[in-house]
């Protein structure tokens, strides 16, 4: 009798970034990536993609709707590194660059039905008055390199100073199957 291997289980992924509040911006565009322990693998569907630019709405709340839709499904052996999907939020400076507007993480739910999930933005802001000035005058804000950074919790004890923010809020109605 052959011996079994481990067992696996799947986490099917299905839903959508709907919508975001940014008051004090327009024309933005939204990326996505999940970040998940070793033990886990995609078998099938994108694990990160990148929204159209949208504009505010005409109505009363002023939503940047994107209805951006996602669907990945992950396979494991183990819970320990439930997966986390990262959202980075962009959209045009005065001078027209494309600089980042909101970073924020939520665990994917780990129940199975539908869900819906607010998650607070925040941007990571310069530490000195110089580098304040220095990356205004250049166009190039503070921004991660590699925005997973987001989703660990390693060097997170200080993280209130240097951080800016938002009343952002993106709304993921996951299905998990």
């Amino acid at each position: 009798m052959a011996a079994a291997g481990p067992s696996v289980f799947l986490l099917m992924v299905n839903g959508q970034v709907e919508s975001a509040q940014f008051p004090e911006y327009d024309e933005l565009y939204c990326k996505y990536c999940f970040v998940y322990g070793q033990d886990w693998a995609p078998t099938a569907g994108l694990e990160e993609g990148i929204s159209q630019i949208t504009s505010k709405s005409q109505d009363v709340r002023r939503a940047l709707v994107w209805n951006f839709p996602i669907d990945v499904t992950f396979k494991s052996t183990n819970p320990y590194g439930w997966p986390q999907i990262v959202l980075s939020v962009y959209g045009p400076d005065v001078f027209g660059n494309d600089v980042v507007r909101g970073y924020g993480a939520v665990h994917v739910p780990f129940s199975p039905g539908r869900h819906k999930r607010t998650i607070p933005m925040f941007v990571p802001e310069s530490t000195s008055k110089l580098q304040k000035f220095t990356s205004w005058f250049m166009g190039r804000r503070p921004e991660y390199t590699d925005p997973k950074v987001v989703a660990q919790g390693e060097g997170r004890e200080g993280e209130t100073a240097g951080v800016e923010t938002f009343a952002a809020w993106l709304t993921l109605p996951f299905s998990p199957q």
